[in-house]
């Protein structure tokens, strides 16, 4: 009974003391913890790398009102237009990590490495991938008035007169371009690039005949589907406005499986609570009702879901372009 008793005593005696030796590192944490505001604690400010006006301003800006209405910020959308959004990404990629400068991006932001030969900024390395806001699948389309009425008897009219027959693109570099030499080198075919200044002119130039064919984003071809032929899709799924219309992959196409998309990173040394925070308040937004009306009013697909996510598709996206930009010999000039 006494050396159990005096045993009692020991662990106590033990106890105590280490209790006694971890008291400043509690304490230092718990200091830590009470140093660090509430998140978010300033005004919030969402940089668009391009133009007001397109469809990137306008989902950073339906983003940027639910976060004010939720977190009692002020959420203040900045464009930084200039050099193919990599002016608007530098910025970000730079500023304080602490969860207060969001860049709302788009797939380009992946584009840019093997397109470029100077970038201030490695879009894997310095951004934190938060939550994917929307994705948009492409389409190969032609005129009405082609003789081609499905991907088979374009790419046999296109081999029949080689060198005749086109492609136009969104311009150098964009996605639409890296899809038509995609299929080039695929199909074995010479399709001539005809690089334009935006969506207008590219639908302008298709549906009026000036083009054989070109690589449209859904958003952009919704007003006017009914105004060309769409021939093939790119994505893992069929288009739901266009159930007939198969995908690339069905076709026996590789490669073209990457939606574009629409998203939210910050900066990389930003804290993994931060960005949770951020990802779940932004896949809580974009599910609302009249949030995801607007989006699929834009013509494009609710996205949302967590950082982990997002950052594999951001992985493996970057690595497929890659791959075809190299193979294509495709480049900027800067």
């Amino acid at each position: 009974m006494k050396t159990t008793s005096m045993l009692v005593r020991r662990l106590c005696a033990a106890a105590g003391l280490a209790l006694l030796l971890a008291a400043p590192a509690l304490a230092q944490t718990a200091t830590q913890t009470a140093a660090q505001p509430a998140y978010p604690s300033q005004p919030l400010k969402l940089i668009v790398p391009y133009p007001a006006g397109g469809a990137t301003d306008s989902l950073a800006r339906t983003i940027g009102q639910k976060l004010q209405e939720a977190w009692g910020q002020p959420a203040m959308v900045e464009n930084r237009p200039g050099a193919g959004g990599t002016i608007g990404n530098g910025f970000v990629a730079k500023a304080p990590a602490d969860g207060h400068t969001l860049l709302i991006a788009i797939t380009a932001l992946i584009q840019q490495p093997p397109l470029m030969d100077k970038l201030a900024y490695d879009p894997l390395k310095d951004f934190a991938p938060v939550t994917m806001i929307a994705r948009s699948p492409s389409m190969l389309a032609v005129p009405l008035d082609s003789p081609a009425k499905n991907l088979k008897d374009f790419i046999a009219m296109v081999k029949q007169s080689p060198g005749k027959y086109n492609f136009g693109s969104y311009g150098a570099g964009t996605s639409s371009h890296i899809q038509g030499a995609l299929l080039n080198m695929q199909a074995g075919i010479d399709l001539v690039h005809v690089p334009f200044q935006g969506a207008a002119p590219l639908v302008t130039n298709l549906v009026g005949g000036q083009l054989a064919s070109a690589f449209i984003d859904s958003a952009t071809a919704r007003a006017h589907l009914k105004s060309m032929r769409p021939l093939a899709v790119t994505g893992t799924q069929r288009m739901p406005g266009l159930p007939d219309v198969p995908t690339f992959a069905e076709l026996g196409f590789h490669s073209f499986d990457p939606y574009g998309w629409f998203g939210v990173f910050l900066p990389a040394a930003t804290p993994a609570p931060v960005v949770q925070k951020l990802s779940d308040e932004i896949d809580r937004i974009v599910h609302l009702p009249d949030v995801s009306a607007k989006i699929e009013a834009l013509g494009l697909q609710v996205a949302g879901g967590k950082p982990e996510a997002f950052q594999k598709v951001v992985r493996a996206d970057a690595a497929i372009y890659a791959k075809i930009i190299k193979d294509a010999n495709i480049r900027l000039a800067q």
